[in-house]
């Protein structure tokens, strides 16, 4: 892992309901809905600029990561998210 990927961190932004993700002033962003202790994610987005360089899928972790410290199961309703769960087994037992 590069420094500077060790040096980004996920962020919850409460108000805008979604976790974000900057490197160099753009944010990829996945907005999420919480009901009780289930966090769905129905949209995952970067930046044009951020596409190709693995920003989505670091975001992605970080939000897994996030889902698991809170002891949350997670529903993936956007495509990528889903698709990136299911590409990651370490993660499959945050499905609900």
């Amino acid at each position: 892992m590069r420094e500077t990927d060790m040096m980004e961190r996920i962020t919850d932004n409460p108000a805008r309901s979604r976790y974000e993700l900057d490197v160099d002033g753009k944010v990829a962003f996945a907005n999420y809905r919480k009901v009780g202790s289930t966090l769905h994610i129905p949209y995952v987005e970067a930046p044009p600029s951020l596409r190709g360089t693995g920003a989505a899928g670091r975001l992605m972790r970080g939000v897994m990561e996030t889902a698991r410290a809170d002891g949350m199961k997670v529903v993936p309703i956007c495509g990528y998210a889903a698709h990136w769960i299911r590409s990651h087994p370490e993660f499959h037992d945050l499905l609900t």
